[in-house]
Formats: structure tokens, C-alpha cells, sequence
């Protein structure tokens, strides 16, 4: 067979379009799955994005990991199943038809109609799958969409309420009344593992504001206090919360001070270590005296506004409001060290206003404006109030200080406005009671990388509070409980299922939204009141992390096969769904099963642009992700994110120029490689199947190394992926296309390229055949495209119809060499060695030198570097290599004194020490680097000297160039005489005629005829050397003629001057 010529100018992103028309007119994806009916299942669990926006890089990401996995699995003989889902409900959804129909808060909605605002949503939801099964089909992901799954449908829902129901049947769910995050735009509650996706850095006030006393504490003998001009004073980012202020607090510990302000002769009370951020001279104040936190328990202010003023007095005479409390959260970090507590509106104000019989005064609604209980300010947006609050208290004598802060303040991740804290009456699954059970469902997960398990999640879980599940919105899947609507039983039970709710109801409900389930009512069986559906709807995270159960519709189908394929192998998401989804599966998971949801999680980080900030369309800084796989194609996308810290959970900054990168150090070089294959296998008319070395190894070590290194890849490669760590299973494939290019065709070139068809080539090509079949099969699912077009072309009659249809391989046990590994291991690090003094000394790898001189002091290092002697010469471009018994015929020594290690060892003796080691002879030096101990005596110590404490410097002689590594020195001899010189000039001239040969498209054996030209130095080259020029370019005829199309070429200080024509 002769295999399709291959293009060395390879358009990739048009390759990789009639690879996609292949799988598709093929039924690739769907053979590889019919493939595996009946094997055994890994299941995996794809969580489902929003479809109301466009796909970008932060969903590539997590996408191509959950196609490699898949992929890998599926050649391992697994059957995978594939099924995408879509996040229909949520805030997302009903903020996008707000604006598109012009509404813009919750009153409006219900005006307006909730089953019309609902149909809306539903109409909306999918408007971008088409685009986003586009764009991750083009990147090579197989996934089924056919089959997906969605949270808004019936099915779908009502495993939700069976997940519901088995939560409340356990005591799991209740509802309560905490200081939470809420939205004023939105309406409703955030549940606190939400906030981590909304901070932003934002300028606040920070004022701080006096209280006037009115009444000292017990413990404290100060009849002035109470004279009408002593304060305390308080510090707040919030002066919105203080017309609803009901107390102060202390720090119980704290020392606070009762100070003369000088300037205006009233007396201040504040913490001690906070003096000097309200007064920079001393001689401002006098300190009346000191007192412990404590002591002020009980004092009494005055009211700064007027609102709330009879609550001083609770209703049964006890003392109510307006007084000072202590608390253990208070600190003198900032502020004064007085806190001002609105109850309402801070968990920790309220958890010390608990018990105190003072009311819950909460004067602001469902957008958070102010009520008519502030009358000054009644419906008015809080936040907008500030300014307002501020002036006025600073007109009343009240405001002592203003400032502004910078601070990272949370705001809702669905629609950007700041969140508020208030007091909310929330449906809740508990949580805080029970991190034992999500510790040990954590502890039996294998996360990549392994730093999450014990530290972002697992903190996360230990400090978890009650999850918050109930939102008051529309477009959701409603909570199903129910509640009498006589006030004096109000039994609440909750449906698990349609069915249940037919049966109470006599109604089976076919949709499950809102608008239907609350029309359904039936008798309380208390007391024959009306039951009713509570209002809200669940928390969309609720429902993705009850997919596992949902996507199934378990309970009610599939039963065996969910809870026999429960937890799932695998999953993979972004850094940010530790406290989102991962968090929400877990929580589930742990409460109904007493497992985790998911075996492997591989983690992601965030993709930044290019210039650290982030991924921003307003401010144009990224490439549009489906412009960059027009640009470069998918597999180098894919492999600019996967080989990167960004499967580490780090974040990576995404540039074109480093998928570039990628194409030219990765890509093209495994593409050339290729090319070469198939050109000289064309050529020489062979057809390699593969199976040449079954019975026997090859004759040539480059062959029998290229073989065992094929399969150290398979091992490695294997090793990482069953471990999921794709960063580390991408590092193997990555070298070994650089050894294949670099060193095994380089080396082999000549072996292709001469005319006869001995045994020796066809072993070479059956060894090339064979590593780039492997290379194929164990990078497919890593880089699905190249690997497909190349398998397509190598493959044979007996093969499978794709490389993605074929088993994973399996390492040839009989192909390993681990000692000849080690020899060209051994070789390539002398060559790299001598190719880095080049590099140091500028001295070009065509430039021919004399010799390189090699020293080991290991004896099987010796061994080797002498039978590869002529690969080493090659290599290098040298005429000789010299091998020396000792390092000291190549340098001179000197010592120096290691003072970190020895100071600690000799202390004062130490610069006497320095003196006698800088004296030690070249064969004392060289003794220590053989590991020997030598003695040197201190000033009457024996101190034995070894190569920790004595450090080597080494000076070149003569024209050498040396470099050190371990036991290995390399030195090269730098002196380029004549001949040499001239030599340089025609390895340049020869790399300019191959060049221009590729240029003028001609075949590579196609015969030319040359004409030259130059200057006296170039012609000498060109008469000494013409036979090796005609060599090494399939030349018929040289001439030395000027020619006026000749093009030049640069060859050190000098150009030549060349035309060809074929012959």
C-alpha cells in the first residue's frame, strides 16, 4: 500500500472540520459507545451550565478534561455514557426576561403574571444550545445532546421533591429565620457558598458617630457620665443600618478609656488601642481613666434617631434598648472598639440581642426599602440613604468622623447589585450539625490536585453552616411542602412525588412549575383546614446537585441501575464550585446515602486574559474562543489548557501567542514527523504493518531504544490518567515528540535516506510505523484531531475504522529496555551538555569544532559515552572526542569554604578554616568530588572536609569551554582554525540549498544542479568541499558562476550567493 501524501504546510483548523465530517457521516461517537454494549460502566456526571449565554474559556476548560477522561476510559474498555444537561431554572433566567420585558422588580413581575413570566422563561432557556453544541463539538468533545437532560423538565423535577421529601422524613429540613445575604434587585435570600462568586472591590463610607450617655454603668463610680457631654463612640461602613440601631457593644477584655477631647471639652469613651487613630499628638486629650469592656455593661445612650425611642423600656419594665452589651467578636483592629448593633441586620448584632426582650425591628421591605417606620425616609433604596444619614448626623453634632474604605464587598453573581444582610425567613437543610458525615463522604474522594481534598473543600465542609434552599422567586422548581392556612394549626407536610400529591389532591400535576402546583389545594388532615403550597422555590443549586438522582428520575425509574453505578467514577469543574457544586452533591450525597456523590474530581482554575485581569467583552481583551479555534484549531486549544497549571487549579492566562506556542514546539514538530514518515515510506514503496519485531528485536539500538521508549510511554501516560492527573500525563507525550524529532529522526535521517533497501532500513521504518501508530492511539484523547488524521493514514486493512474505536495500548513487556534507555539517556545528556556550551559561547551547531573532551567519574557512564563515541561526534559536529581519566586535565581547581554548612560546625575558627580549604591542592579537590573524606586540622580540631562543605570553582584551560553536571564534564575545544571555518561556511550553505529546495517546491529526491557564488574565502570552501555539498543535496553539477536570480545566503560574516534548478 502506498499511504496519501502528506502536506508538510498543514492548515490545521481546516484538517480538523473534515475530521468532524468523518465522525459525523461515520458515526464515530456512537460506534465507540454500541462498541462497549455490555461492558462494565464508568459514569460520570456533567454539570449542567446556564444555556442564556454564549460558551468561553472558563467552560472550555472543564469540557476538554470531560472529553479526555471519556475518551481514555472508552479505549479502556469502559462504556461511557456522555449526557449533557442544561440549568434551566434560576436567577439568570428570569434577570435576562426582566430586561427584555422591561420589568424590574418582583411587583411588577406578579402584575405583569407569573404564568406569563414563567412561559417567558421557558420560551428563552435554550436559546444558545445550538450554539454551545457547536462550539463544544468543534472542540472535539464527544457528548450525547440528543439525550440530554434539563432541570425544568417534569421528570427531572420530581426526583427533586423526592429528594426533598427524604430529607424532610430524615428532621433535614426546616425553616428558621437568620441574618443572611439578600438581594434587593432580585428579592430574595443567597445561600452562603453563593457569595464567593460576587465579591467586588467597592468604596464605602466609614464614619464614625457619637452616642450621647445617659445613664453609667453599675460598675463604674462616674457621676459625670451621665452630664450630657460624654459620648461613646462607634465606627460603621453602614450608616444606613443606624437609624434601626438598638445597642453598642465592647469587647468584654478590651481596655477603653474615658478621654477629655481638648478642642471641644467633652469626654470620649474608646479603646485604648485606638487612640492614636483619632489623635496624632498626645497633648489632644487627657485619659480620665481606664476600665475593662466589662465594666460598661449596662450603661444607657440616647437614641440617635427617634424612630424606636419607646423601645428603651421592654414591655415588661425591664430595661430594653439602647444600651451597652459585650461580645467576644469585637475587636481593635479598626473603628474605635464600640460596635453599633442594628440586630436586624448583622448576625453577630443579633445573636447579642437575642434574649434581651428588645423586638426585631427590621424597617425596610422586600427591596430594601425603607418603610414608613423611618419615616424621613420611607421608600427609599437603603444604600441611596447614606449621603442623606451622613448630613444629617453631622448637622445634629453626631458625626465626629468621616472617611472612606476600600473593601471587598459581596454583591449577587446573577444580577451585580450589593447584597444586603438582613434578617430573612428561609426554608434550610441542615448542615452545621453534620460535618462529621461530609468529612467522611470527602475523605473517599481522590481529588486533583490532591490540595483540595484537606484544604479549600475540606475547610469548606468544616465550617459549612445551614444551606439556605428556599428563594422567593418564580422561575424555579417550587418547594413541595404544604401548610394549613388556619393560623391556629398550620400543619406543614411535604409531597415527595406526583403521585402523593394526586392522591392528597385528587390533581396529577403534568408540569410542576409554579404557576400549576399552586392552584392545587386539599383538606388539612388536622384540622379540615386548606392546604396550601408555601411560595418559594427552590435554590437552583438544589436542584444541580440533585442531577445524580434527577437525571435518572429516581426514584421512579432506573433504579437498580442508578444505585448499582452510585457514587459516579468522575466528575470535573472549576476552582469556584468548591463551595458551589461539589459542595451541593456532597451535601446531598452525605444526607441520603451517607456517601459521596463522586469518586475523581479534577479541579480547574480560572482562564485570565492576557493581560492578568479578567476575561472582559467590554474591555476586548481576549480572543472570542470560537475566533481562536478558526485561527489555530482545537487541539492546540486544547493543549494550551491542558498542559498548564490550570488542571492544577491554578490560574492561566490565555494568550494566542501561547497557543502558538503550542502549535510550533508541539504540534508542528509531531506533524513533521509524520510527514517524514509518509514522504520517504512513499518513496521507497514500503508498507510497514507493525508486526516485524512480534518474534524478534531489532538489529539497530535506535530502533530497539525507540521502541522501548514507545512504551514507556503507553505506562506512563496510563499511570497519570488512572491517577487523573492530566498535566502529568500530557509531560510524557510531550517529550517523546521531542525524541522522536530530535533524536531518533535526526539520527536515523541518513538510514532513510540512502538509495538501497536493506534489512536495516526496513527495520527503521517498521520502528518509526510503530511509535507513531502508539503516539496516535495513547494521544488521542488528549488531541483527538492530529492523532485521528495520522491514524487514518498509517492504518491497516486489520485495523479499526478510528483511532478513537481502537483498545487503549498495552505496554510490550518484551519491547522495555531500561538499560538501553539508560545509555541514551546518558548519551543525550553529554550531547545537551555540549550543546549548551555552544549556546553559552555562541559558538553555531554547524560550525564544526575540533573536539570535545568528556570526564566521568561513573565507570558505567564511561562505558557508555565510549560506545556511543560516533553519536557523540555527529552530534556535537566535532572531529575527535577525547576521553580523560581526570576532570583536572580539562581545568584547574579551586576551593572555597562552604560557610552556611561549616559556620555552624567551627564558628570562630571558621576564617581560619576558609584559609586552609582555599589552599587545598587539585588532587585534594579531586578527591572530595570522588566522595572521598579528607581531614584538614583547625587550630588543634580535625574537621573533615566533604562536598557539602567545600564548594569547587573550575577554570578553563587554554581554548576550552567546560561545563559540570554531576559526575559528567564536557569540554569543547573552542579554537576554529581555517579548514573548520570554511567547513561552517558550507554546512550554512548546505542548510540554505535545503531550504530553498522546499521553498521551489521540489520533491525530496529530486535532482539539482547548483550555481555559486562569493567571495575568495567561499570559493576555497565551495573547492575543498564540493563533494560533500553534492552529497548531502542530491546535486548533479555545481558551478561557480554569478547569476542575477540568485538569492543569498548567510553564512557567518559572509553570503553566498545560490540559484538551483532541478536537473
Amino acid at each position: 500500500m502506498s499511504f496519501k501524501p502528506v502536506d508538510p504546510k498543514v492548515d490545521f483548523p481546516k484538517q480538523e472540520e473534515q475530521i468532524l465530517k468523518f465522525w459525523e457521516d461515520n458515526k464515530i461517537f456512537e460506534k465507540s459507545l454500541n462498541q462497549r454494549e455490555g461492558a462494565e460502566d464508568f459514569v460520570f456526571y456533567d454539570g449542567p451550565p446556564f444555556a442564556t449565554g454564549l460558551p468561553h474559556f472558563g467552560h472550555l476548560i472543564p469540557s476538554t478534561i470531560k472529553d479526555i477522561i471519556p475518551r481514555y476510559q472508552t479505549m479502556k474498555g469502559k462504556k461511557v455514557e456522555r449526557r449533557f444537561g442544561w440549568d434551566c431554572h434560576g436567577l439568570p433566567v428570569e434577570n435576562l426576561i426582566e430586561k427584555e420585558l422591561g420589568l424590574n422588580s418582583k411587583h411588577e413581575i406578579e402584575e405583569y403574571g407569573i404564568a406569563k413570566f414563567n412561559d417567558a422563561c421557558r420560551a428563552s432557556v435554550l436559546r444558545y444550545t445550538a450554539e454551545w453544541e457547536k462550539t463544544v463539538s468543534r472542540m472535539g468533545r464527544w457528548v450525547d445532546f440528543k439525550n440530554d437532560y434539563k432541570t425544568m423538565n417534569p421528570e427531572f423535577m420530581e426526583s427533586i421533591w423526592w429528594v426533598a421529601k427524604s430529607l424532610w422524613d430524615k428532621g433535614l429540613i426546616y425553616e428558621g429565620q437568620y441574618i443572611l445575604p439578600y438581594c434587593p434587585r432580585c428579592s430574595t435570600v443567597l445561600s452562603t457558598h453563593e457569595l464567593a462568586q460576587g465579591y467586588k472591590d467597592v468604596n464605602d463610607p466609614a464614619i464614625t458617630i457619637r452616642f450621647k450617655v445617659t445613664k453609667a454603668p453599675a460598675k463604674i463610680d462616674d457621676a459625670d457620665m451621665a452630664n450630657g457631654n460624654t459620648y461613646f463612640l462607634a465606627w460603621t461602613t453602614t450608616p444606613w443600618t443606624l437609624p434601626s440601631n438598638l445597642g453598642l457593644c465592647m469587647g468584654p477584655e478590651i481596655d477603653y478609656v474615658k478621654i477629655l477631647d481638648k478642642a471641644s471639652g467633652d469626654y470620649y469613651i474608646l479603646a485604648q488601642a485606638r487612640l492614636s487613630a483619632y489623635y496624632k499628638n498626645e497633648e489632644d486629650y487627657q485619659i480620665i481613666y481606664t476600665r475593662k469592656g466589662s465594666d460598661f455593661i449596662g450603661a444607657k445612650y440616647e437614641p440617635l434617631f427617634p424612630y424606636f425611642a419607646e423601645l428603651t423600656i421592654n414591655e415588661d419594665g425591664s430595661d430594653g434598648a439602647f444600651r451597652l452589651f459585650n461580645a467576644d467578636y469585637v475587636s481593635t483592629e479598626d473603628g474605635t472598639g464600640v460596635v453599633h448593633i442594628a440586630p436586624a441586620f448583622g448576625e453577630d448584632d443579633s445573636k447579642v440581642m437575642k434574649d434581651t426582650g428588645v423586638p426585631f425591628v427590621q424597617p425596610i421591605d422586600a427591596e430594601c426599602k425603607y418603610t414608613a417606620a423611618v419615616s424621613d425616609y420611607t421608600g427609599r433604596f437603603v444604600k441611596d440613604c447614606d449621603k442623606d444619614i451622613i448630613d444629617r448626623l453631622k448637622k445634629e453634632g453626631k458625626l465626629v468622623k468621616r472617611d472612606q474604605i476600600l473593601h471587598s464587598y459581596p454583591h449577587c453573581w446573577r444580577c451585580s447589585s450589593p447584597l444586603i444582610y438582613r434578617g430573612v425567613g428561609s426554608w434550610f437543610v441542615k448542615v452545621a450539625d453534620h460535618h462529621d458525615r461530609l468529612l467522611r463522604a470527602n475523605s473517599k474522594i481522590n481529588w486533583q490536585p490532591s490540595h483540595i481534598k484537606e484544604g479549600r473543600f475540606g475547610k469548606w465542609l468544616a465550617g459549612s453552616r445551614d444551606w439556605a434552599v428556599s428563594r422567593n422567586r418564580y422561575w424555579g422548581n417550587p418547594i413541595p411542602i404544604w401548610r394549613c392556612d388556619n393560623p391556629d394549626c398550620k400543619d406543614t407536610i411535604c409531597v415527595g412525588s406526583r403521585q402523593e400529591l394526586a392522591d392528597l389532591s385528587g390533581t396529577y400535576p403534568e408540569d410542576l412549575h409554579k404557576q400549576f402546583v399552586d392552584q392545587i389545594t386539599f383538606p388539612c388532615k388536622k384540622c379540615n383546614g386548606t392546604m396550601k403550597r408555601i411560595p418559594e422555590v427552590f435554590d437552583c443549586w438544589f436542584e444541580s446537585g440533585s442531577m445524580p438522582y434527577a437525571q435518572q428520575h429516581y426514584p421512579f425509574e432506573n433504579k437498580e441501575y442508578f444505585e448499582k453505578h452510585f457514587p459516579a467514577k468522575f466528575i470535573s469543574e472549576g476552582l469556584d464550585q468548591t463551595r458551589g457544586w461539589f459542595y451541593t452533591l456532597t451535601v446531598l450525597a452525605a444526607h441520603l446515602f451517607d456517601k459521596p456523590a463522586f469518586e475523581n474530581c479534577v479541579v480547574n482554575g480560572i482562564v485570565l486574559a492576557s493581560d492578568g485581569r479578567k476575561m472582559s467583552k467590554s474591555l476586548r481583551n481576549y480572543t472570542d474562543p470560537v475566533e481562536a479555534i478558526d485561527k489555530f484549531g482545537a487541539d492546540a486549544i486544547r493543549l494550551f489548557l491542558m498542559y498548564s497549571t490550570v488542571v492544577k487549579a491554578d490560574e492561566i492566562r490565555y494568550s494566542d501567542e501561547g497557543v502558538r506556542d503550542i502549535l510550533k514546539s508541539i504540534l508542528i514538530p509531531l506533524w513533521n514527523s509524520y510527514s517524514f514518515f509518509v514522504t520517504y515510506a512513499n518513496i521507497d514503496k514500503v508498507s510497514p504493518t507493525g508486526k516485524l519485531f512480534d518474534n524478534s528485536l531489532p538489529s539497530n539500538p535506535l530502533d530497539a531504544w525507540l521502541l522501548s521508549i514507545s512504551q514507556k510511554l503507553i505506562k506512563d501516560v496510563s499511570a497519570a490518567l488512572d491517577a487523573y492527573d492530566l498535566n502529568s500525563a500530557i509531560d510524557p507525550i510531550v517529550k517523546f515528540i521531542d525524541q522522536l524529532n530530535n533524536w531518533y529522526i535526526r539520527r536515523s535521517r541518513r538510514r532513510f535516506w540512502k538509495s538501497e533497501n536493506d534489512s536495516d532500513k526496513t527495520e527503521a521504518y517498521e520502528a518509526l510505523y510503530i511509535a507513531l501508530k502508539t503516539l496516535c492511539k495513547v494521544a488521542a484523547p488528549f488531541i483527538p484531531f492530529i492523532t485521528e488524521e495520522m491514524y487514518l493514514n498509517l492504518k491497516t486493512s486489520e485495523d479499526k475504522e478510528s483511532v478513537h474505536l481502537c483498545d487503549y495500548p498495552v505496554p510490550n513487556e518484551n519491547w522495555l529496555n531500561e538499560e538501553l534507555e539508560f545509555k541514551m539517556a546518558t548519551v543525550q545528556k553529554a550531547v545537551s551538555m555540549g550543546h549548551s556550551l555552544r549556546n553559552t559561547f555562541n559558538l553555531k551547531n554547524r560550525q564544526p569544532l575540533a573536539s570535545v573532551a568528556l570526564v566521568t567519574r561513573n565507570v558505567e557512564e564511561k562505558r557508555v559515552l565510549s560506545e556511543m563515541e560516533d553519536c557523540i561526534r555527529e552530534e556535537l559536529n566535532v572531529k575527535k572526542v577525547i576521553f580523560h581519566e581526570r576532570e583536572d586535565e580539562l581545568v584547574e581547581y579551586k576551593a572555597k569554604a562552604n560557610f552556611k554548612v561549616l559556620g555552624k560546625e567551627l564558628g570562630p575558627l571558621m576564617k581560619k578554616a576558609a584559609g586552609i580549604i582555599a589552599e587545598l591542592t587539585s588532587e585534594q579537590i579531586e578527591s572530595i568530588l570522588d566522595g572521598t573524606k579528607l581531614s584538614i586540622e583547625v587550630e588543634g580540631k580535625q574537621v573533615e572536609l566533604d562536598s557539602e562543605k567545600v564548594l569547587v570553582e573550575r577554570f578553563e584551560k587554554d581554548d576550552l569551554k567546560v561545563i559540570n553536571e554531576g559526575t559528567l564534564t564536557v569540554g569543547l575545544d573552542s579554537k576554529i582554525t581555517d579548514e573548520l571555518k570554511k567547513e561552517g561556511y558550507v554546512r550554512d550553505l548546505i542548510r540554505g540549498i535545503q531550504n530553498n529546495r522546499k521553498e521551489s517546491g521540489f520533491n525530496v529526491t529530486d535532482r539539482i544542479t547548483i550555481k555559486l557564488f562569493g567571495d575568495t574565502d567561499l570559493e576555497s570552501a565551495y573547492k575543498m568541499f564540493s563533494d560533500f555539498i553534492c552529497n548531502e543535496t542530491l546535486a548533479t553539477s555545481i558551478s561557480w558562476e554569478d547569476d542575477s536570480k540568485a538569492i543569498e545566503v548567510e553564512a557567518d560574516d559572509k553570503k553566498w550567493k545560490l540559484s538551483i534548478e532541478k536537473a
